[in-house]
């Protein structure tokens, strides 16, 4: 019984990680950047001012770069 207890467990705690890494934003235009909207799908509790900090050279959108820094910082989850 504590074998089955423990497989269960581990298989929890792995289903819930791969659920949490699965994070992936849609570049819904194609453009190869994210725009607030899009990042919002995968991050509703994202704020304007949120996007506005992560945005490092204020173009309007996130590039590969802003969003890998903005999740080292804490700022994205990974």
């Amino acid at each position: 019984m504590k074998k089955l207890v423990l497989i269960l467990a581990a298989m929890s705690s792995f289903a819930a990680a791969q659920a949490f890494a699965n994070t992936e934003l849609a570049d819904a235009n194609g453009d190869g950047a994210f725009s607030y909207e899009e990042l919002q799908v995968t991050y509703p509790d994202l704020t304007q001012a949120d996007f506005d900090a992560i945005d490092a050279d204020g173009n309007g959108t996130l590039d590969a770069a802003e969003i890998a820094a903005a999740k080292e910082a804490g700022h994205l989850p990974s």
